[in-house]
């Protein structure tokens, strides 16, 4: 995942708060500590995984109140929640920049995303060829990580 500068991870922060007091929600301490995890990490977290991190940080944050606070940031915009047929959703921050696209493994579940312009460029070229008007897409590839492959093939 494209990493957050320190700078681009507080101003998602504050665009959160933002959108909180636009729609008369309170600003608790529990969904600033939810933002922040999911909006300065460098993974796509489950659930379980925000609560790993609150619970590693000595804080104590419902499961309700996870969910609860996942929705409010999927429905600000700041982020995405996505679904790659693991049974459970992750969740990324969405800065200014969101063009791109996920390579998953199919063994230890490792997400990593990838820009390339020759795909976004083709993939409208692919839309109009089979009479379809690009309007947006997702690309999702699925196979087995690097790490993965060394262990399941042993020292070369």
């Amino acid at each position: 995942m494209a990493r957050l500068d320190k700078a681009e991870g507080t101003a998602l922060l504050e665009r959160f708060r933002r959108h909180l007091r636009e729609h008369r929600q309170p600003i608790t301490r529990q969904r600033e500590l939810v933002a922040q995890v999911v909006l300065l990490s460098e993974d796509h977290l489950s659930v379980e995984a925000i609560r790993r991190e609150l619970k590693q940080r000595g804080e104590q944050v419902g499961v309700a109140t996870v969910y609860r606070t996942l929705d409010l940031l999927v429905q600000s915009g700041l982020v995405r929640s996505q679904e790659f047929g693991e049974g459970f959703k992750r969740y990324e921050p969405m800065p200014a920049q969101t063009d791109h696209e996920h390579l998953i493994c199919e063994q230890c579940g490792r997400v990593v995303e990838f820009a390339n312009e020759r795909l976004e460029r083709m993939l409208p070229v692919l839309a109009d060829e089979h009479g379809f008007q690009h309007r947006r897409h997702r690309v999702e590839v699925y196979g087995v990580c690097q790490a993965c492959l060394r262990r399941e093939l042993g020292p070369l």
